[in-house]
Parts: C-alpha cells; sequence; structure tokens
C-alpha cells in the first residue's frame, strides 16, 4: 500500500499593503531627506513673513500708495491657500517628487521675477505664481519626513521639520529688514535664487516617491474640476475679506460684505462636493477621525497665536516707542532663539512623555509669555522683553510638535499625504485669522479707550487743568501764549491717543492668554499616541 504524502502547505504571498507600509525604507538615510526638505520649508515660510517690512519700499518704487503694495502679500497667501488642500491629490497624481520638483522650480524662477518686476501689476503676477509654488512645499516636506522616519524617530523629525515653520516667520522681519536697509526690496526675493537651485539639486538626488504614491498614480481618477473651483473661490474670497476686512470697516463695505457671502456659499457648497463625489480633490472623511480633527482645529489656534504676536510687537515697537523696523524685527528675535531650545528639547521628549501633557505644557508657558506682554508699558527698552519673548518662543515647539505627533498619530502611511494639506492650511488660515483680529481689535479698543479718556478731559478735572497748564507754561518760552496753548492741547491729545492704543494692545494681549488656556484644555480630547515600538504604521 503506498504511503500518501502530505501535499507542501502553501505559503501565502504577503499582502501588498504589509510590504508598502511596515517595510519600505527611504534608500538614503532619513536625516538627510530632512535636510533636503527644510531647506526648501525654510525659504517658502520665510517669504510668507520677509517682505512685509519692505512694503514702504516697494510702494516708493513702483510707485504705489501704501494700500495698495499690501496686494503683495494677500495675492501671495491667497495662492498658497489654494495649493495647499490639493497637494495630497496632486502628489498621487504626478508623483510627490515629480510635483514637488515642479513646485520649487516655480517658487524659484517666480522668486526671481519679483526681483525683477518694473511695476506692481508684474509683481502681484509674480507673487502669485510664488504663493501657488510655495503652497506644495510645507505639506509634501511634512509627509516626507513623517514617512521617511520610524515611528520612535517622528518627534525629532517633525521637530526639524518646525524649525522651518515655526522659526521662519519670526525672523522673516528681521531679514527682511536688514537686507531692505543695507541692498535693496529686490533681494528679500533674489535671495531664493540660489537656495532653491541648491534645494532642488538635494531633493533630487535623495528624496523618492514610497512605493504606495507609485501605486495611486496608477488608480487615481481624473481630478475634481467643480471641488478645485469651488475651493479656489473660497478660499480667495477669504483671504480678501480677512486681509481687507478692516481697511474697508468690515460689513459696511459692500465690497467686503459681497466676497463674504461669496466665500460661505462656495464654502457650503464645496463640503457638499466633497462628501459626495468619489473622488475628491480633499478627502475630508479624514476629518472624523479625532486626533486629526481636533488637532486641526488646534494648529489653526496656534497659527493665530504664532502670528497675532509676531504682528502685535512689531506694531507696538513702530507705533508707539518709535522703533525702526530693523530694530522692532531684532528686538522679537529671540522668539527665534527659545523656538531652536524647543525644537530640540521637546523633539527628544516625544515618546517618553505622554504628548497630551507636552502640549498642554506649550499652551500654559504661552499664556504666561503674552502675560508678560500684556504688562508693557511705553517707558520699557527692549531687554524687558528677551525673556518674555523667549519663552514664547519656547512655547511655539512645545505646542507644534506634540500637535503634530498627536494628529497624525492614529492616520496610516497613505493617508498622510492627504492629510498634511488640510492640516497646513487650517495653521495659515488660523494665522490669518489671527492677523486680522489683531488688526482689528487695536482699531476697535483704541477708540473704547480714548473715549473713556478724554470723558476726563474736563475743565472740571483738576489734574487735566495742572497738566495742561504745565504744557503751556514750558511751549510760551518758545512761541505766543495762543500758539503755546493750541500746542499744548495737541500734545495732550497726542498723549491720550498713545495710552488708548497702550490700552488695546494690552487687551489683545490679555485675550491670546484666555486663547491659550481654552486651547489647552481641549489637548485632553485627543488620545495619546504611542510613538515608541514598532516602526509599523497605525
Amino acid at each position: 500500500m503506498a504511503t500518501e504524502v502530505a501535499p507542501l502547505p502553501e505559503i501565502a504571498p504577503k499582502p501588498a499593503a504589509i510590504i508598502t507600509t511596515q517595510e519600505w525604507k527611504p534608500a538614503v538615510n532619513p536625516w538627510i531627506i530632512a535636510m533636503s526638505v527644510m531647506m526648501a520649508t525654510f525659504m517658502e515660510v520665510l517669504d510668507t513673513s520677509v517682505a512685509n517690512v519692505a512694503l514702504p519700499h516697494i510702494a516708493g518704487n513702483l510707485s504705489a500708495s501704501n494700500d495698495e503694495a499690501t496686494w503683495v502679500l494677500t495675492s501671495y497667501l491667497m495662492a498658497n491657500a489654494v495649493v495647499l488642500p490639493a497637494t495630497g491629490w496632486l502628489g498621487r497624481r504626478f508623483g510627490r517628487q515629480r510635483f514637488l520638483l515642479f513646485c520649487l522650480v516655480l517658487f524659484t524662477a517666480s522668486s526671481f521675477l519679483c526681483g525683477f518686476a518694473v511695476s506692481l501689476p508684474m509683481l502681484i503676477f509674480a507673487r502669485i505664481l510664488q504663493g501657488a509654488g510655495g503652497g506644495a512645499l510645507q505639506p509634501i516636506a511634512q509627509a516626507v519626513l513623517i514617512e521617511s522616519f520610524p515611528k520612535e524617530k517622528q518627534g525629532q523629525a517633525i521637530g526639524v521639520y518646525g524649525i522651518g515653520v515655526v522659526v521662519a516667520p519670526i525672523i522673516g522681519p528681521v531679514l527682511g529688514g536688514w537686507i531692505t536697509d543695507n541692498y535693496s526690496w529686490r533681494w528679500v526675493f533674489y535671495i531664493n535664487v540660489p537656495i532653491g537651485v541648491l534645494a532642488f539639486f538635494m531633493l533630487r538626488q535623495f528624496v523618492h516617491d514610497p512605493p504606495w504614491i507609485k501605486n495611486a498614480r496608477a488608480t487615481i481618477g481624473s481630478i475634481d474640476g467643480l471641488g478645485f473651483a469651488l475651493m479656489a473661490l473660497w478660499l480667495g474670497a477669504q483671504e480678501v475679506v480677512l486681509d481687507k476686512g478692516q481697511d474697508d470697516d468690515w460689513f459696511s463695505s459692500n465690497f467686503i460684505r459681497g466676497l463674504a457671502i461669496t466665500a460661505a456659499l462656495a464654502f457650503a457648497f464645496f463640503l457638499i462636493r466633497e462628501f459626495k463625489t468619489k473622488g475628491p480633490i480633499v478627502d475630508l472623511r479624514m476629518l472624523g477621525d479625532r486626533n486629526y480633527g481636533f488637532g486641526t482645529l488646534l494648529i489653526g489656534v496656534v497659527g493665530a497665536l504664532l502670528y497675532g504676536v509676531t504682528t502685535l510687537l512689531p506694531l507696538f515697537m513702530q507705533t508707539l516707542l518709535g522703533y525702526s523696523a530693523y530694530s522692532s524685527g531684532l528686538a522679537i528675535a529671540p522668539r527665534g532663539m527659545g523656538a531652536l531650545i524647543g525644537m530640540a528639547v521637546c523633539g527628544n521628549l516625544i515618546g517618553r512623555i505622554d504628548s497630551r501633557f507636552l502640549a498642554l505644557f506649550g499652551f500654559a508657558v504661552c499664556g504666561l509669555s503674552v502675560w508678560q506682554f500684556s504688562h508693557l508699558d511705553l517707558i520699557m527698552n527692549p531687554g524687558t522683553i528677551f525673556f518674555s519673548n523667549v519663552i514664547n518662543g519656547l512655547s511655539t515647539a512645545f505646542m507644534f510638535v506634540p500637535l503634530n505627533t498627536l494628529s497624525f498619530g492614529t492616520l496610516s502611511r497613505e493617508q498622510v499625504g492627504n492629510a498634511t494639506g488640510v492640516y497646513n492650511l487650517m495653521r495659515n488660515v488660523g494665522g490669518s485669522v489671527g492677523i486680522s483680529i489683531v488688526s482689528t481689535m487695536l482699531a476697535r479698543r483704541a477708540q473704547v479707550h480714548q473715549a473713556m479718556m478724554t470723558a476726563h478731559l474736563s475743565p472740571f478735572n483738576p489734574i487735566y487743568q495742572q497738566t495742561l497748564r504745565g504744557y503751556q507754561a514750558t511751549l510760551s518760552h518758545q512761541m505766543s501764549s495762543s500758539d503755546a496753548s493750541q500746542k499744548a492741547l495737541g500734545l495732550l491729545g497726542g498723549m491720550v491717543q498713545q495710552q488708548a492704543t497702550m490700552g488695546a494692545v494690552i487687551d489683545i494681549f490679555q485675550g491670546a492668554v484666555l486663547t491659550a488656556g481654552a486651547a489647552g484644555l481641549l489637548v485632553f480630547v485627543l488620545k495619546n499616541v504611542k510613538t515608541r515600538g514598532p516602526t509599523g504604521a497605525h
């Protein structure tokens, strides 16, 4: 009787998903990749603030008003905002490396055009191209970093990425002021060209698409044209409303009202379209993930705090203390020092301490530093706010790194590319909202304080009468008594206006303290993410 031989067991092939998400590793050291993408990110984020202090010089050189020159900033932010959420789809469609290189070339070439511009329309057109090219650099760089590093080192990688995102807006006004004062506003843009060329060769050599990006290119459908058009209309109209609202007295202007209605309707139809279509330009369903959804909301708050403080401090120093643009930028430069220290420390603490406690610490320290800012006065010197600026920069790092870790820690590596676009958009939108709130509150609260103080400028107020007579007596040695009386009233009026503006600055800082505290409490809505352990995705 023949002995029956049992068949050999079949060896099942590994699922492709496991191979691509858990076993893929970049061909070069991930830290080389980090330096490559950080160079492009730093350059792009720097351009969101480096041109701010050069606006008066640009306006004068191109025969434009200061109000017209602000379109140099607005046009960049509009184009940037439109491209940001679509980077996930565009990266899958054309290949992430190819799309990243194209955007870098567009950004670098348009930077040269900005410096070469001979008229304001030409400069605005070049800034639109620059914003479109720069919009993809942030989210793609973030996605590449998260995918290239194992879980236990992602906190450190995000810390490196954060150097570009957090430090660049802080040193932007300092660098822009120094270049403009010593050379020309055109070199604010020309400086991007050599950096862009070096970044191009590094990205081409060291950054490559992971397997799931290559697989997605074969299966991705045609672009959601209607969704993209609605998104562009919504974000473009919203950016103009936020940027020009205070200048046009908000909803008393037909222009602002029309744009606000347009933005609201476009946003509503965009949501309907993206949730109903099978191939959306932006996959909003990921916002249903608790960590990613609330993390996206909180990074918007971080953006508002970062850009709001960065806008208000130089404004306070220039308008109330008489600092130059360069001097005011230099005075807040210690924030960059604090941010660098914070990125290094926080990146190493991720995985050892619950990320939610690290983020809570960041919001608490932010609230402390802003509370210290609320005690500024009109006789301060730059050294007075040195320590406050350092800990404010430190707090930004402790908010940024843990929130990134928590927000993306519950997503698969295939989802990260799409998720980073919306995440970075919310940080930028939060920044625009923060700047808009600062400019509006500064004007409105100054009016309130001025009305309250003017009520005390009465002939029956002995302090007012004593101060007025003192000014008149001093001035009467230099001019006639009637002129001295008029000049004394003018000096008192200027003092009231100055004190009213100082009161408004304090009000805004106190509001920021409350905002940081509320955001810190929301951190515990998120689930903790374990970054130590297996390198595979969740």
